[in-house]
């Protein structure tokens, strides 16, 4: 009678690949939930919880993510300046006009991810940039199309 074991890869044999992903027309949680799970490695079949086994994830056109409904205008970001009263907040739509729109994209994948030192390390594959062009185009990053994955994954008008 065979035995089943509980397989675990070792650090050897992990193989990360580079992936860029359009975000352009895009709707924001559900490109977070998928980056997020492309960060974890758990669409590989080797998957294994506690090793950082994820790719490499570059994001472009992260000004032009969509969000659905009002969230653009009503969705507010808050942040403590650690001083009594110093609660700050600032809306999306704010943000993704303002200097740094990569913040919304990177603050949503990072709330995708459990809490902890793996997933701070596995945050560090992340890359997003606002515009179209990235400098990781010696890595042959292959590219993901998300919006062909599912319909809903395009904002309807």
């Amino acid at each position: 009678m065979p035995i089943n074991k509980t397989f675990s890869i070792k650090p050897a044999d992990i193989e990360k690949k580079w992936l860029v992903i359009d975000a352009e027309g895009v709707v924001l949680g559900r490109l977070a939930s998928l980056v997020a799970s492309y960060l974890r490695g758990k669409h590989k079949p080797t998957f294994t919880p506690h090793m950082d086994m994820g790719d490499n994830v570059i994001i472009v056109n992260a000004e032009k993510i969509e969000l659905t409904g009002k969230k653009r205008e009503d969705k507010t970001y808050y942040w403590h300046t650690g001083y009594p009263g110093g609660i700050k907040s600032r809306k999306a739509v704010d943000i993704l006009e303002g200097k740094f729109p990569e913040r919304v994209v990177m603050k949503a994948v990072k709330r995708m991810l459990p809490g902890g030192p793996l997933s701070r390390q596995q945050l560090t594959n992340l890359r997003i940039y606002s515009g179209s062009d990235h400098p990781h185009e010696a890595q042959n990053p292959k590219s993901v199309d998300i919006k062909i994955m599912n319909k809903k994954n395009t904002k309807r008008n």
